[in-house]
């Protein structure tokens, strides 16, 4: 283990640059406080909210329809976004099973 000795002056100049930089992360983490993650879904979320398979939504994704935000492989759906367009994929699931059912 080492031992590094320093003056006063220098570790007290160095506590006020951490406050310093711990008071705007602060400000920043509050400032964009209504972007926390309790408001996004994930896919599991949104295939139980619409009643659809994880398919159904990939291709809700890539036509455009359904806006989401990507971190990593995992993707993310504001609740305001679903609620929008609940009943427009409501309507649609039941066309396509009724398109279903008549060609049994």
């Amino acid at each position: 283990m080492k031992i590094i000795n320093i003056e006063e002056s220098v570790f007290e100049k160095m506590m006020d640059r951490f406050g310093a930089f711990t008071r705007k992360v602060e400000a920043i983490c509050n400032r964009n406080s209504d972007k926390s993650m309790a408001k996004w879904l994930d896919n599991q979320d949104v295939c139980v909210i619409l009643n659809i398979s994880k398919r159904s939504l990939q291709n809700y994704r890539d036509s455009g329809m359904l806006p989401y935000t990507q971190i990593g492989h995992k993707m993310y759906y504001k609740a305001d976004d679903i609620e929008r367009i609940t009943p427009f994929i409501t309507q649609r699931e039941k066309e396509l099973t009724y398109k279903r059912k008549e060609r049994k």
